[in-house]
């Protein structure tokens, strides 16, 4: 049984060297019912034959921490007669070459990648590496994930393979197998250890036929096409063209009723099919006499194609870019043979209209296809040495493929630099599995052509090209000249992994739309009205004016990375392949911060929302202006915002998801839980996702977040900017506000309160202040990694906004840095008092202070606290007195201790008079 079109990722897929066999990872069976007794890890050699194993090197890489937990040295181990070499548990039948304990081959997230290189220089505990890697294989399980570093590190530009144990009944395993032409992938299916794989081509879905096999030229045999019944697409017609003139040779219906297990064969008089020729065959939705003999080729899309190149008689690029567009033709080999060329589809590609995914395999009419093991390299050979992994890229957030330059109108009648150019947020090499392009007219709202991307990637920065054939740089996807209307069109990305987008939806396809732009030509507004509704809706159809530039233009991505926002786009040269030239924005605005943030998960509360709320000087342009919102969970950017509007007369301006708000977020998004909110200047060269946030183009920013990936990506070198925990004091709504302007990105400018958008912000006020003398104990060493246990240090330091904390602690009130600045700290053995008037938002919040007041211990303010001092942040002062005083006690009662020693030890010891008066003769005797 076959995985799901949804469970197919493909690993490792890069330059293929077809001349030289090479070791490969085949197969890996990591996760066993109950008991993992069955592991194992099959590598085979593309020759087929015995092959030394000396200088291999085997590792296992943990994904939790990315290290080595086990290395295996495979010199003096050779592959069997075959090509297959096994590593498994004690177990497994058949034996293994190197047999492991059970259960050591991890679930995953984990990578198991195969080293040419020297052996020391892989160990136990090693951090990942591409350095000398030959092949790899990075998976996980539906429940585990986080193989996103392996799979940068080792797969760069693929996801890590899903083994999902759901699949099959009973045991599955990871098996590699030819997607098409020379790109290899994985997909589950049963355990063959020591065996071909279990490579069998996905099953066909209801609603779109493919072609199966063929047989071409040769002998006095008709040539014939079989396809997959189809019951679901309608009436179809089987077309053979012509290579050389691009016409109509011959158009059958295609009858159902002659359908044997669930295939239908087609013959095709011999004479139309030639082997020495180059030709196409089609399946289009309709009947024959919609094809007549000798008509042009069809601009309608096919539902499956064949195109094959004869020896030197090489198909149209015309009939190759629309019956195939980004695939090759299939070049038929130089001598004809005497039967012709049977050919059957053996990779196991998901996708349409290749060629490539066909090899020459024995003639199975209304059976599966016998397809032979494929002998060639998935990846180039590797020398001794190898190359280094590429850098680690920083996290990118959930961004997915955009839309960022169209040029669909260029100079002159011929129309051949027009262009389609798509990236990825994440600035790096993707997969564009699934990926469908859609063009549309506005005469009729159907799409005039539909193009699968699904075997492409973007390049390394993330971009991917499809143009006209004469196109600088070269397009990976070549289109016929003046292929892209000029308008009123549209141009639509859908990711559609199971066929194109408009075989499943009726009218204009919504569902898996990615980014669309909707354009135009001069008075031709209203013609669109259908396309922009579906598509972009509320928004003017884009002018790519050929009056604005000089030469050629381009409508170029420069003001947002939000998918279908037209306002994102200028007119601007056109720049294929490189970052867009776009027209510089106004002046920076001054003045403007952040003054309320409010997220929609912070409390359960029914008028709970998500907002943020800037202030400035009032009617200040704020184009130039980008509100970015990030998510600590994605580690990225979710909301990247210009901001297009002017600050009120009030010098407020709201964006979100609230009633009056000046801009709402597009539907779906939102503020996190946990983020950041950053206020930048000039998206498209300085704040765009991943990119450092420097001082001219930070204008403020807000983290109420502690995750240091996070901090990390925002380059934040101000030290703690995280702000109080927003918390309700009165079972209501929550926000964050900021209640000293305008001290930029402090923290100890903020508090939690009710939420204001477009008024005043709700401040601590000396109306609900408290007097309070509060003495409270020290913090368990385990209560709060980042505070003290000693108060002494917050008070020496004189960190408002930890003692804040330190008091929240005890309080749960919602206690922030500006409530205390009327208030006195001392600290005594460790012990916080804090005494004076404290500030409130209300009665309630005023009451919870006080509360606290009167619950603490009254034992301990007579035991530990001092008696307060006039000074502020006394603590200092206290501790050394009290130092100086116990120094010169012990000092006197050590005098008091040496004079009482010398009247005891002479009352004991009375005078010895006989040896006074020796002395005083003696003295006399003297003076004489």
């Amino acid at each position: 049984m076959v995985v799901s079109l949804a469970c197919v990722a493909c690993l490792c897929l890069v330059v293929v060297v077809r001349g030289d066999p090479c070791l490969i990872i085949s197969e890996i069976n990591a996760d066993n019912p109950r008991l993992d007794t069955t592991e194992f890890v099959e590598l085979y050699h593309t020759s087929g034959q015995r092959s030394s194993l000396d200088g291999y090197t085997l590792v296992f890489f943990n994904g939790n921490g990315n290290i080595a937990y086990k290395v295996l040295d495979l010199k003096g181990h050779s592959t069997d007669d075959r090509g297959f070499f096994l590593v498994g548990s004690v177990d497994m039948l058949p034996k293994p070459a190197i047999l492991l304990p059970p259960n050591t081959v991890q679930n995953g997230p984990d990578a198991i990648v195969l080293y040419h290189t020297s052996a020391s220089r892989y160990n136990e505990k090693m951090n990942v590496t591409a350095f000398g890697m030959v092949d790899a294989v990075v998976y996980m399980t539906r429940r585990t994930g986080g193989a996103e570093f392996l799979a940068e590190t080792l797969t760069p530009g693929e996801p890590a393979f899903v083994e999902d144990e759901l699949t099959l009944e009973g045991d599955e395993s990871i098996e590699r197998c030819l997607l098409s032409e020379d790109r290899w992938g994985f997909q589950v299916s049963s355990p063959s250890p020591g065996q071909r794989n279990n490579c069998t081509p996905p099953a066909a879905p209801a609603t779109i036929p493919v072609i199966t096999e063929l047989k071409l030229g040769g002998g006095q045999v008709d040539g014939f096409v079989e396809l997959t019944e189809a019951p679901a697409a309608g009436p179809l017609a089987l077309v053979v063209l012509d290579g050389r003139t691009d016409r109509v040779s011959v158009s059958v219906d295609v009858n159902l009723v002659t359908s044997r297990n669930g295939l239908i064969s087609v013959n095709i008089e011999k004479s139309f099919m030639k082997g020495d020729d180059s030709g196409a065959v089609a399946i289009y939705s309709g009947r024959a006499v919609d094809f007549p003999l000798g008509s042009p080729l069809s601009q309608i899309q096919p539902l499956d194609a064949f195109v094959f190149a004869g020896p030197g008689n090489k198909p149209s690029a015309n009939l190759t870019e629309t019956l195939i567009p980004g695939r090759e033709p299939y070049q038929l080999s130089n001598s004809l043979r005497e039967g012709g060329y049977y050919l059957s589809r053996c990779g196991v590609a998901t996708w349409a209209r290749d060629p490539g995914v066909f090899w020459e395999a024995p003639q199975t009419p209304a059976q599966p296809n016998q397809c032979p093991w494929p002998k060639i390299c998935p990846h180039s050979m590797v020398t001794p040495g190898g190359t280094d992994s590429p850098p680690h890229l920083p996290p990118w957030g959930n961004g997915d493929f955009l839309i960022n330059e169209l040029n669909t109108d260029t100079p002159g009648a011929a129309e051949d630099g027009e262009y389609i150019e798509l990236w990825h947020p994440s600035g790096r090499r993707v997969s564009l599995q699934g990926i469908w392009i859609l063009l549309f007219s506005a005469h009729n709202n159907k799409p005039y052509r539909e193009i699968s991307l699904s075997g492409h990637y973007t390049t390394s920065k993330g971009y991917f090209l499809l143009g006209s054939d004469r196109l600088v740089p070269a397009p990976s996807l070549r289109l016929p000249p003046n292929t892209i209307q000029n308008g009123p069109d549209a141009v639509a990305l859908y990711r559609s992994p199971y066929g194109p987008p408009s075989a499943s939806q009726r009218g204009i396809p919504t569902k898996g739309l990615m980014d669309a732009v909707v354009y135009r030509q001069r008075g031709s507004d209203k013609e669109a009205q259908d396309l922009s509704k579906a598509l972009t809706p509320g928004q003017l159809p884009l002018l790519e004016d050929p009056e604005v530039l000089p030469g050629d233009e381009a409508l170029s991505r420069c003001r947002g990375l939000y998918p279908y926002d037209l306002s994102a786009f200028s007119v601007a040269p056109p720049t294929p392949l490189r970052e867009n030239i776009c027209p510089r924005p106004p002046p920076a605005p001054e003045g403007v911060v952040i003054s309320e943030v409010a997220s929609s998960h912070w409390t359960n509360h029914n008028k709970q929302r998500s907002f943020v709320e800037l202030h400035g000087p009032p009617r200040t342009d704020l184009r130039g202006l980008v509100l970015s919102v990030f998510d600590q969970e994605h580690s990225g950017t979710v909301i990247a915002m210009p901001l297009t509007g002017s600050v009120d007369d009030d010098g407020l301006y709201v964006v979100g998801n609230v009633t009056g708000a000046d801009q709402t977020f597009l539907e779906g998004s939102s503020v996190p839980a946990r983020g950041a909110v950053v206020l930048c200047y000039d998206l498209f060269s300085v704040c765009r996702a991943g990119t450092a946030l420097t001082n001219s183009s930070l204008r403020d920013m807000l983290v109420f977040s502690e995750n240091q990936q996070l901090l990390s990506s925002l380059s934040s070198s101000r030290g703690r900017q995280v702000i109080p925990a927003a918390r309700s004091v009165e079972d209501g709504p929550v926000s964050l506000s900021r209640c000293s302007c305008c001290e930029v990105r402090s923290p100890s400018s903020w508090t939690t309160s009710s939420p204001t958008p477009h008024s005043t912000n709700l401040c601590p006020s000396s109306a609900f202040s408290s007097h309070i003398d509060l003495c409270l104990g020290p913090l368990p060493s385990d209560a709060q990694p980042q505070l003290p246990g000693d108060c002494s240090g917050l008070i020496q330091g004189k960190r408002v906004a930890e003692v804040a904390e330190y008091l929240e602690q005890k309080c749960h009130c919602g206690i922030s840095a500006l409530y205390l600045q009327g208030a006195n700290f001392s600290c005594v053995s460790g012990w916080l008092r804090v005494w004076g008037n404290i500030q409130a938002l209300s009665d309630h919040q005023k009451a919870l202070i006080i509360q606290t007041s009167h619950t603490s211990p009254s034992s301990a303010q007579g035991d530990f606290c001092s008696a307060p001092t006039t000074g502020r942040y006394s603590g200092t002062a206290s501790a050394l007195g009290l130092q100086i005083g116990l120094i010169v006690a012990v000092l006197l009662l050590l005098g008091l201790g040496a004079a009482l020693f010398t009247y005891f030890y002479r009352r004991r010891r009375p005078m010895d008079y006989y040896t006074m008066e020796l002395s005083e003769h003696a003295e006399g005797l003297s003076d004489l």
